[in-house]
């Protein structure tokens, strides 16, 4: 056996490949032999490695040196280490679109040394010594139906230095055939998936995730329970959850289990699916969830909702919350493509209707683009996961002074709109469900990551540009 190092600290390096990172692990050794804790994820966690959630772990047993294995890549993470011997291990990073594409990373391992490798990074490994026993821990099944991709290692463009010649190697015939790099087939990222696909923030995001897959209740009902076992959910690597019932005031009536099914058990279903398939969430909640006593509403502020749609929304919060890789975007007053608040007082300014307008409801309106565009910036930036706060920047203003400023830049004249009280607008009025006066959110925390979402006078006179566009 080779002289192991013995080490009582756990150590990182990263490699010349994006994500792949080298660990010596701890080995404590008498005069009978060693010991080390080879997979131990609260540390290996702690120092940096992806808790990447193996589900399965292989062995390959070398009987002599001079065995050479690969390079193959898997649409799964590995998580390489030896049990005994020693090997000259080699990664090759195919990854579609990857920053460090085409670049190798060397070295040679004993059971002192571990490393993670992540998916679409081809891996191959030589014998150094005899018995040689290579361990992987891989985070998806194997499939006849996945994408796998090969490597010549006999590729000299790659530029391998081999402490043993490869014609003096025991190589398999199916290795010896593999292309070179340059005609090697790239992994493809992970997928993305979006729900509520054909809504107003659906749209949006579909424009900033033009590949992503798009589905809708009639093409994938997340509410129903066999949604769970409905794809290969490890093929994917980010939900983008904008379905929800938003019918605020039939959800106090005819529509309370529907709002339940939608906005509470189908959360619950992706968090599911999430948390077993190490699947990034990124869920959308509502001013709706607080009782609007507060003037400026922060992340952290307790549930106190007024109806039964603010009630199943936060119900979704707590699912969302239970998977570790969520975000959760709280919104309000969303303005996007679609019938919208925007829209409907246009109409009645191109009819010359002069409406009443609620004037003691005070937020900000949140325009679908900012929305989708903050749901990106988190995902990219690896933002903190938890709960941000997402409108648009600006003064805080009612639904009545929106409506004035609509009715401006329609030629009218703001007097045209009336602002009442809630009480006088739903006076008379049965089954409308409690609003909350005050939905300002505060900003402050998305802000910390690099977001500032535009003004919303800004982003009303863009979108009205638009909207003019769109009719002429």
């Amino acid at each position: 056996m080779s002289e192991i190092e013995f080490s009582k600290e756990l150590k990182s390096y990263n490699t010349s490949i994006e994500g792949l990172v080298v660990y010596d692990l701890p080995v404590h050794g008498d005069n009978r032999g060693w010991f080390k804790e080879n997979w131990q994820r609260e540390k290996m966690t702690t120092a940096g490695l992806p808790d990447f959630g193996p589900v399965q772990n292989n062995f390959s047993f070398n009987d002599k040196r001079g065995v050479a294995r690969g390079i193959h890549a898997e649409p799964w993470d590995k998580y390489v280490s030896l049990g005994s011997g020693r090997i000259f291990g080699f990664w090759v990073d195919i990854r579609e679109g990857s920053s460090t594409y085409g670049e190798h990373f060397t070295v040679e391992m004993d059971p002192s040394k571990a490393i993670f490798v992540p998916r679409g990074v081809a891996n191959g490994y030589q014998t150094l010594e005899d018995n040689t026993v290579y361990s992987y821990l891989v985070n998806d099944h194997w499939s006849p139906d996945a994408q796998y991709s090969f490597v010549s290692m006999f590729d000299q463009s790659i530029g391998i230095d081999w402490p043993i010649p490869l014609d003096e190697c025991e190589v398999s015939d199916k290795d010896k055939n593999h292309p070179n790099l340059a005609d090697a087939v790239p992994i493809t990222p992970k997928k993305v998936l979006i729900t509520g696909a054909n809504g107003q923030l659906g749209r949006a995001l579909q424009e900033l995730y033009p590949n992503a897959d798009c589905v809708d209740r009639d093409t994938l009902d997340i509410s129903d329970p066999t949604v769970l076992d409905a794809r290969h959910w490890r093929d994917y690597g980010l939900i983008l959850n904008a379905a929800a019932y938003t019918a605020v005031d039939a959800a106090e009536t005819e529509g309370r289990a529907d709002a339940w099914k939608a906005n509470a058990t189908a959360v619950a279903n992706l968090a599911t699916i999430a948390m077993r398939n190490n699947i990034t969430l990124v869920h959308v909640s509502t001013d709706y969830v607080f009782d609007g006593t507060r003037s400026n509403h922060a992340e952290d502020e307790a549930f106190a909702p007024l109806g039964v749609y603010g009630q199943t929304k936060a119900a979704g919060d707590i699912a969302a919350s239970m998977t570790p890789q969520h975000y959760i975007l709280r919104t309000s007053w969303v303005i996007g493509k679609g019938n919208n608040f925007v829209k409907t007082m246009k109409m009645l300014a191109d009819k010359d209707i002069k409406p009443n307008v609620v004037n003691d409801q005070i937020g900000r309106l949140t325009f679908t683009e900012d929305l989708a565009g903050a749901m990106k910036h988190l995902v990219d930036t690896r933002s903190p996961y938890g709960t941000y706060n997402l409108s648009n920047d600006g003064d805080s203003a009612s639904w009545a002074d929106i409506a004035k400023k609509v009715y401006t830049l329609a030629g009218h004249d703001e007097t045209e709109v009336t602002g009442v009280s809630t009480e006088t607008y739903y006076e008379g009025k049965t089954g409308i469900a409690p609003r909350p006066l005050q939905s300002t959110l505060d900003l402050s925390k998305i802000k910390a990551t690099g977001f500032t979402p535009r003004n919303w006078e800004e982003a009303l006179n863009t979108y009205w540009k638009e909207l003019e566009s769109e009719e002429n």
